[in-house]
């Protein structure tokens, strides 16, 4: 595996290596870490939909794109609020 540079202003570095610390890990491995981790939209939707079809088949549960949607948004205040409450 060959390396690349990213550039990233010096509050960025500074930011990712109280991170990788906190973590016991390198700003090598955390940023790994997270483009491994990290899904983009589509791989979100289909996720959504393999999901949605496991519901169907097993359970007999059919989820209204309404549903899920409002399920999205529950999810995602969730999280909001749980990062707020760490900080």
């Amino acid at each position: 595996m060959s390396d690349a540079m990213i550039r990233v202003s010096a509050e960025v570095r500074d930011r990712l290596a109280v991170l990788a610390e906190s973590r016991g890990t390198s700003i090598r491995s955390l940023v790994q870490e997270f483009a491994e981790s990290t899904l983009t939209e589509e791989e979100r939707r289909e996720r959504a939909e393999r999901a949605r079809a496991y519901l169907a088949e097993h359970f007999g549960v059919d989820v209204s794109d309404e549903e899920s949607e409002a399920m999205g948004a529950r999810l995602r205040a969730a999280f909001v609020g749980q990062q707020g409450a760490a900080a």
